[in-house]
């Protein structure tokens, strides 16, 4: 019997070849090929083309390079490996602009780095204590899906429908996902969830990536174009909405892949409550509205070449290829933490969550 893609890991960090080792997603699911990279450039490259995605795995990502690049710094001046070090976390994370979880993990490893340097402690020291907060952010990437998971499943019942978009799933984390966390929890209850997957146009994660893995955990689950969403919420075959999201501005606006904003209109007019499973690394309070977030857009052959087998639009046409759409707090039922369920109002209840968090710190 085969390996299933979930005995794979995500992502890990081999300490005898200096790499951090992922699938590389690009592939999937027609071929399983895992990637060692060892340079900055690799994992920069890896980050941007997708071959690593989920904002989760992303920080996850971002945190073993960041650690690698110290590896690579021959120095023993605390000030001249904060410079060098530095510049290599800049370098990452200018991969991607969304994500917010890139920045936040880089500047973990960073605070790690210059907190440690200012009291004194050794170039070796600091590059062993990065390497243990590199794979504490790992662990912690963990325990929060299973957290999102349990409080997730409170707000479902055995048999419910379920609509996902994009792969917020284990492939995006280190492991269980974000909105496919209480999917997998059910499923080990015995919950029988029936899940419909977006196909999620244009790079197909959803066809790819959601379908591929819920598949081989044993779930019911459906795949849909992006386009078939509001057919199958009217005929009553979705209870609740999960997706996970790349950004949380403090008053709730949450940016997520491209098409997630149609869906939360749907499921608003269906009456279906739409829950943004969303780590609290993922909350960005800097950011005071979703219009304040900035959205990658990305190379028009995603849409006009990529997956066929020839050119499908004429050439010299004009294209528009955001990553990620904003969806509006108004439509969000509520945000599903690894604290508990954010709701309406948000800008109270996402500072409740962000009390919780520090005082559990």
């Amino acid at each position: 019997m085969g390996k299933s893609i979930l005995d794979y890991e995500t992502l890990e960090l081999s300490e005898r070849e200096r790499a951090l080792v992922i699938i590389d997603q690009t592939k999937l699911p027609g071929k399983t090929e895992i990637l060692h990279l060892k340079t900055q450039k690799e994992i920069w490259t890896a980050i941007h083309e997708l071959q690593v995605r989920g904002a989760p795995a992303i920080g996850d990502a971002a945190a073993i390079g960041a650690y690698l690049a110290a590896l690579e710094i021959n120095t023993e001046d605390g000030t001249e490996f904060q410079k060098r070090f530095f510049e290599a976390t800049a370098y990452l994370d200018s991969s991607r602009p969304t994500a917010v979880n890139l920045s936040w993990a880089l500047r973990r490893m960073e605070g790690v780095a210059h907190e440690a340097l200012a009291r004194g402690t050794s170039v070796r020291e600091v590059v062993e204590l990065l390497r243990c907060e590199a794979l504490r952010i790992k662990a912690e990437d963990i325990h929060i899906c299973e957290r999102i998971g349990a409080y997730g499943l409170e707000l479902v019942k055995p048999g419910d429908g379920l609509l996902t978009h994009c792969n917020a799933g284990q492939l995006a984390t280190a492991k269980y996902g974000t909105a496919t966390a209480p999917m997998y929890l059910g499923h080990e209850r015995g919950y029988r969830f029936k899940v419909f997957a977006d196909e999620t146009r244009p790079l197909l994660q959803g066809a790819r990536l959601t379908a591929y893995e819920l598949c081989s955990a044993g779930i019911d689950v459906t795949l849909i174009c992006d386009n078939m969403a509001s057919s199958v919420m009217k005929n009553g075959w979705v209870q609740a909405v999960f997706v996970g999201c790349d950004r949380v501005a403090g008053n709730g606006d949450a940016a997520n892949k491209i098409g997630t904003s149609g869906v939360a209109i749907l499921a608003k007019y269906y009456s279906i409550p739409f829950y943004v499973c969303a780590p609290t690394s993922t909350i960005d309070f800097d950011m005071p509205t979703g219009a304040d977030i900035p959205i990658e857009e990305r190379a028009a052959e995603e849409i006009t070449e990529m997956w066929y087998k020839e050119r499908m639009a004429p050439k010299g046409v004009k294209t528009y290829n955001p990553a990620f759409d904003v969806t509006d707090h108004t439509l969000v039922t509520g945000f599903v933490t690894e604290y508990g369920v954010a709701r309406p109002p948000y800008e109270t209840s996402l500072k409740e969550i962000r009390k919780k968090m520090r005082e559990s710190a």
